[in-house]
Protein backbone atom coordinates (compact mmCIF):
# COMPACT_ATOMS: atom_id res chain seq x y z
CA UNK A 1 0.00 0.00 0.00
CA UNK A 2 2.78 2.39 0.92
CA UNK A 3 4.55 1.47 -2.33
CA UNK A 4 1.51 2.49 -4.42
CA UNK A 5 1.10 5.70 -2.43
CA UNK A 6 4.73 6.54 -3.11
CA UNK A 7 4.38 5.86 -6.83
CA UNK A 8 1.22 7.99 -7.05
CA UNK A 9 3.00 10.80 -5.19
CA UNK A 10 5.88 10.64 -7.67
CA UNK A 11 3.40 11.16 -10.48
CA UNK A 12 1.84 14.13 -8.71
CA UNK A 13 -1.37 12.31 -7.76
CA UNK A 14 -2.63 13.10 -4.28
CA UNK A 15 -4.28 10.13 -2.60
CA UNK A 16 -7.05 12.45 -1.44
CA UNK A 17 -8.21 12.54 -5.05
CA UNK A 18 -9.60 9.07 -4.45
CA UNK A 19 -12.34 10.80 -2.48
CA UNK A 20 -13.69 11.93 -5.84
CA UNK A 21 -14.27 8.35 -6.98
CA UNK A 22 -17.76 7.95 -5.38
CA UNK A 23 -18.90 11.23 -6.97
CA UNK A 24 -17.46 10.16 -10.32
CA UNK A 25 -19.25 6.82 -10.15
CA UNK A 26 -22.46 8.62 -9.26
CA UNK A 27 -22.19 10.98 -12.26
CA UNK A 28 -21.37 8.14 -14.65
CA UNK A 29 -24.17 5.89 -13.41
CA UNK A 30 -26.93 8.48 -13.17
CA UNK A 31 -26.02 10.97 -15.90
CA UNK A 32 -23.40 9.93 -18.46
CA UNK A 33 -24.60 6.37 -19.01
CA UNK A 34 -28.31 7.28 -19.41
CA UNK A 35 -27.40 10.19 -21.68
CA UNK A 36 -25.19 8.22 -24.05
CA UNK A 37 -27.60 5.28 -23.97
CA UNK A 38 -30.46 7.58 -24.97
CA UNK A 39 -28.32 9.28 -27.60
CA UNK A 40 -27.37 5.93 -29.14
CA UNK A 41 -30.96 4.70 -28.99
CA UNK A 42 -32.20 7.81 -30.80
CA UNK A 43 -30.16 6.77 -33.86
CA UNK A 44 -31.72 3.29 -33.91
CA UNK A 45 -35.28 3.92 -35.15
CA UNK A 46 -37.67 1.11 -35.83
CA UNK A 47 -37.97 2.23 -39.46
CA UNK A 48 -35.66 4.22 -41.72
CA UNK A 49 -32.15 5.53 -41.34
CA UNK A 50 -30.40 6.76 -38.20
CA UNK A 51 -31.88 10.28 -38.47
CA UNK A 52 -35.39 9.25 -39.42
CA UNK A 53 -36.86 9.86 -35.97
CA UNK A 54 -35.42 13.37 -35.89
CA UNK A 55 -36.85 14.02 -39.36
CA UNK A 56 -40.16 12.57 -38.22
CA UNK A 57 -40.32 14.98 -35.30
CA UNK A 58 -39.51 18.13 -37.27
CA UNK A 59 -41.75 17.18 -40.20
CA UNK A 60 -44.79 16.88 -37.91
CA UNK A 61 -46.11 20.34 -37.02
CA UNK A 62 -48.01 18.93 -34.01
CA UNK A 63 -44.82 17.46 -32.57
CA UNK A 64 -42.57 20.33 -33.66
CA UNK A 65 -44.91 22.83 -32.05
CA UNK A 66 -44.17 21.41 -28.59
CA UNK A 67 -40.82 23.23 -28.67
CA UNK A 68 -42.47 26.63 -29.01
CA UNK A 69 -45.18 25.75 -26.48
CA UNK A 70 -42.57 24.78 -23.89
CA UNK A 71 -40.45 27.87 -24.57
CA UNK A 72 -43.54 30.09 -24.35
CA UNK A 73 -44.17 28.75 -20.85
CA UNK A 74 -40.64 28.28 -19.51
CA UNK A 75 -38.96 31.52 -20.62
CA UNK A 76 -41.50 33.95 -19.08
CA UNK A 77 -41.74 31.86 -15.90
CA UNK A 78 -37.96 31.79 -15.44
CA UNK A 79 -37.65 35.50 -16.21
CA UNK A 80 -40.42 36.44 -13.77
CA UNK A 81 -38.88 34.31 -11.03
CA UNK A 82 -35.51 36.03 -11.42
CA UNK A 83 -36.99 39.54 -11.63
CA UNK A 84 -39.18 38.93 -8.58
CA UNK A 85 -36.30 37.42 -6.60
CA UNK A 86 -33.93 40.39 -7.06
CA UNK A 87 -35.77 43.11 -5.05
CA UNK A 88 -36.87 40.67 -2.35
CA UNK A 89 -33.38 39.20 -1.94
CA UNK A 90 -31.89 42.70 -2.01
CA UNK A 91 -34.07 43.66 0.95
CA UNK A 92 -33.56 40.34 2.74
CA UNK A 93 -29.77 40.54 2.79
CA UNK A 94 -29.88 43.05 5.61
CA UNK A 95 -30.64 42.35 9.24
CA UNK A 96 -34.13 42.93 10.58
CA UNK A 97 -36.52 41.37 13.02
CA UNK A 98 -38.36 38.34 11.69
CA UNK A 99 -35.92 37.70 8.84
CA UNK A 100 -35.79 33.94 9.46
CA UNK A 101 -39.57 33.70 9.49
CA UNK A 102 -39.93 35.62 6.22
CA UNK A 103 -37.20 33.53 4.57
CA UNK A 104 -38.90 30.34 5.69
CA UNK A 105 -42.23 31.46 4.25
CA UNK A 106 -40.59 32.33 0.94
CA UNK A 107 -38.99 28.91 0.52
CA UNK A 108 -41.93 26.83 1.79
CA UNK A 109 -43.14 26.04 -1.79
CA UNK A 110 -40.03 23.87 -2.20
CA UNK A 111 -41.54 21.41 0.28
CA UNK A 112 -44.95 21.29 -1.41
CA UNK A 113 -44.05 19.58 -4.68
CA UNK A 114 -45.76 20.02 -8.03
CA UNK A 115 -48.74 17.78 -7.28
CA UNK A 116 -49.71 19.57 -4.07
CA UNK A 117 -49.10 22.93 -5.74
CA UNK A 118 -51.39 21.95 -8.60
CA UNK A 119 -54.08 20.84 -6.14
CA UNK A 120 -53.83 24.16 -4.33
CA UNK A 121 -54.15 26.08 -7.60
CA UNK A 122 -57.26 24.11 -8.52
CA UNK A 123 -58.81 24.85 -5.12
CA UNK A 124 -57.95 28.54 -5.26
CA UNK A 125 -58.02 29.53 -8.95
CA UNK A 126 -60.30 26.83 -10.38
CA UNK A 127 -63.80 27.55 -11.72
CA UNK A 128 -65.28 26.80 -8.28
CA UNK A 129 -62.25 28.04 -6.32
CA UNK A 130 -62.10 30.83 -3.77
CA UNK A 131 -60.83 33.41 -6.24
CA UNK A 132 -63.72 32.98 -8.66
CA UNK A 133 -66.22 32.79 -5.80
CA UNK A 134 -65.09 36.20 -4.59
CA UNK A 135 -65.26 37.68 -8.08
CA UNK A 136 -68.76 36.30 -8.65
CA UNK A 137 -69.98 37.33 -5.21
CA UNK A 138 -68.82 40.92 -5.74
CA UNK A 139 -70.30 40.98 -9.28
CA UNK A 140 -66.93 41.78 -10.83
CA UNK A 141 -67.43 39.05 -13.43
CA UNK A 142 -70.48 37.29 -14.87
CA UNK A 143 -68.79 33.89 -15.21
CA UNK A 144 -65.73 32.21 -13.69
CA UNK A 145 -62.37 33.34 -15.01
CA UNK A 146 -60.41 30.49 -16.56
CA UNK A 147 -57.06 30.38 -14.76
CA UNK A 148 -56.54 26.61 -14.70
CA UNK A 149 -56.46 23.84 -17.31
CA UNK A 150 -54.79 26.28 -19.68
CA UNK A 151 -51.55 28.22 -20.13
CA UNK A 152 -51.99 30.27 -16.97
CA UNK A 153 -52.42 27.28 -14.70
CA UNK A 154 -49.05 25.88 -15.78
CA UNK A 155 -47.42 29.31 -15.65
CA UNK A 156 -48.58 29.99 -12.08
CA UNK A 157 -47.43 26.53 -11.01
CA UNK A 158 -43.94 27.11 -12.42
CA UNK A 159 -43.69 30.51 -10.76
CA UNK A 160 -44.70 29.12 -7.37
CA UNK A 161 -42.34 26.15 -7.50
CA UNK A 162 -39.44 27.98 -9.18
CA UNK A 163 -39.35 31.20 -7.17
CA UNK A 164 -37.76 29.70 -4.00
CA UNK A 165 -34.79 28.39 -6.02
CA UNK A 166 -34.33 31.74 -7.74
CA UNK A 167 -34.64 33.60 -4.44
CA UNK A 168 -32.08 31.47 -2.61
CA UNK A 169 -29.60 31.69 -5.49
CA UNK A 170 -29.92 35.47 -5.86
CA UNK A 171 -29.65 35.90 -2.10
CA UNK A 172 -26.42 33.89 -2.05
CA UNK A 173 -24.94 35.99 -4.88
CA UNK A 174 -25.94 39.22 -3.16
CA UNK A 175 -24.36 38.03 0.08
CA UNK A 176 -21.06 37.66 -1.78
CA UNK A 177 -20.94 41.32 -2.83
CA UNK A 178 -18.77 43.43 -0.57
CA UNK A 179 -21.15 45.85 1.23
CA UNK A 180 -18.35 48.40 1.65
CA UNK A 181 -18.63 49.18 -2.05
CA UNK A 182 -22.12 50.58 -1.57
CA UNK A 183 -21.09 52.41 1.59
CA UNK A 184 -18.25 54.08 -0.29
CA UNK A 185 -20.64 55.16 -3.03
CA UNK A 186 -23.06 56.50 -0.42
CA UNK A 187 -20.36 58.68 1.11
CA UNK A 188 -19.81 60.15 -2.37
CA UNK A 189 -23.45 61.16 -2.57
CA UNK A 190 -24.94 58.30 -4.60
CA UNK A 191 -28.55 57.48 -3.74
CA UNK A 192 -29.80 53.89 -3.47
CA UNK A 193 -30.89 53.79 -7.11
CA UNK A 194 -27.45 54.75 -8.38
CA UNK A 195 -25.78 52.38 -5.96
CA UNK A 196 -27.96 49.53 -7.18
CA UNK A 197 -27.70 50.22 -10.91
CA UNK A 198 -24.02 51.20 -10.99
CA UNK A 199 -22.55 48.81 -8.39
CA UNK A 200 -24.82 46.01 -7.21
CA UNK A 201 -26.55 45.12 -10.48
CA UNK A 202 -23.37 44.85 -12.63
CA UNK A 203 -21.74 42.69 -9.97
CA UNK A 204 -24.89 40.62 -9.66
CA UNK A 205 -25.45 40.14 -13.40
CA UNK A 206 -23.31 36.98 -13.80
CA UNK A 207 -25.22 35.42 -10.92
CA UNK A 208 -28.55 36.45 -12.43
CA UNK A 209 -27.59 34.78 -15.71
CA UNK A 210 -26.73 31.56 -13.89
CA UNK A 211 -29.94 31.75 -11.85
CA UNK A 212 -31.98 32.26 -15.01
CA UNK A 213 -30.35 29.24 -16.66
CA UNK A 214 -31.10 26.99 -13.69
CA UNK A 215 -34.69 28.16 -13.30
CA UNK A 216 -35.22 27.87 -17.05
CA UNK A 217 -34.03 24.26 -17.10
CA UNK A 218 -36.36 23.55 -14.18
CA UNK A 219 -39.29 25.15 -16.01
CA UNK A 220 -38.49 23.66 -19.42
CA UNK A 221 -38.74 20.13 -18.01
CA UNK A 222 -42.30 20.78 -16.80
CA UNK A 223 -44.49 17.68 -16.90
CA UNK A 224 -46.92 17.15 -13.98
CA UNK A 225 -48.19 20.74 -14.03
CA UNK A 226 -48.85 20.58 -17.77
CA UNK A 227 -51.19 17.64 -17.12
CA UNK A 228 -52.77 18.58 -13.77
CA UNK A 229 -53.46 22.29 -14.26
CA UNK A 230 -52.91 22.62 -18.01
CA UNK A 231 -54.41 21.39 -21.24
CA UNK A 232 -52.13 18.48 -22.24
CA UNK A 233 -53.95 17.89 -25.51
CA UNK A 234 -53.71 21.50 -26.60
CA UNK A 235 -51.97 24.68 -25.49
CA UNK A 236 -49.82 23.03 -22.80
CA UNK A 237 -48.68 19.93 -24.69
CA UNK A 238 -45.04 20.43 -23.78
CA UNK A 239 -42.13 18.53 -25.28
CA UNK A 240 -41.64 16.35 -22.20
CA UNK A 241 -45.22 15.16 -22.59
CA UNK A 242 -44.52 14.32 -26.25
CA UNK A 243 -41.54 12.21 -25.16
CA UNK A 244 -43.65 10.46 -22.52
CA UNK A 245 -46.40 9.64 -25.00
CA UNK A 246 -43.89 8.28 -27.50
CA UNK A 247 -42.32 6.02 -24.87
CA UNK A 248 -45.26 4.82 -22.78
CA UNK A 249 -48.25 5.15 -25.09
CA UNK A 250 -46.72 4.35 -28.48
CA UNK A 251 -43.88 2.23 -26.99
CA UNK A 252 -41.49 3.78 -29.51
CA UNK A 253 -38.42 4.19 -27.32
CA UNK A 254 -36.02 5.33 -30.08
CA UNK A 255 -38.45 8.10 -31.05
CA UNK A 256 -38.87 9.08 -27.39
CA UNK A 257 -35.09 9.22 -27.03
CA UNK A 258 -34.86 11.44 -30.11
CA UNK A 259 -37.40 13.84 -28.59
CA UNK A 260 -35.44 13.86 -25.33
CA UNK A 261 -32.24 14.69 -27.22
CA UNK A 262 -34.01 17.54 -29.03
CA UNK A 263 -35.28 18.77 -25.69
CA UNK A 264 -31.76 18.81 -24.26
CA UNK A 265 -30.40 20.54 -27.35
CA UNK A 266 -32.95 23.35 -27.10
CA UNK A 267 -32.04 23.86 -23.45
CA UNK A 268 -28.34 24.03 -24.34
CA UNK A 269 -29.02 26.61 -27.06
CA UNK A 270 -30.92 28.87 -24.65
CA UNK A 271 -28.25 28.51 -21.97
CA UNK A 272 -25.48 29.25 -24.48
CA UNK A 273 -27.29 32.42 -25.63
CA UNK A 274 -27.76 33.60 -22.04
CA UNK A 275 -24.14 32.94 -21.10
CA UNK A 276 -22.96 34.68 -24.28
CA UNK A 277 -25.08 37.71 -23.42
CA UNK A 278 -23.63 37.65 -19.90
CA UNK A 279 -20.19 38.47 -21.30
CA UNK A 280 -21.49 41.94 -22.18
CA UNK A 281 -21.79 42.73 -18.47
CA UNK A 282 -19.22 42.88 -15.70
CA UNK A 283 -17.88 39.42 -14.92
CA UNK A 284 -15.11 40.18 -12.45
CA UNK A 285 -14.86 39.13 -8.84
CA UNK A 286 -17.69 40.28 -6.62
CA UNK A 287 -15.40 40.47 -3.66
CA UNK A 288 -16.03 39.16 -0.20
CA UNK A 289 -17.53 40.54 2.94
CA UNK A 290 -14.27 40.44 4.77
Amino acid sequence: MAHWQHRLAERGIDRQLWLLVPALVFVIALFLYPFFYGLTLSFQPTDGGPFSDYARFFSDSYERGTIWITLRIALPAALLNVLAAVPIAYRMRGRFRGKRLVTTLLVVPITLGTVLTAQGLLNFLGPTGWFNRILLATNLVDEPVRLTHNYWGVFFSLVITGFPFAFLLVLSYLSGIDPTLERAAATLGADWRRRFTRITLPLLMPGLATTFCLTFVLAFSVFPSAVLVGNPAGETRVISLAAYQAAYEQYDYPYASAIAMIMGFVELVVIALVLAARSRFYTGSTGGKG
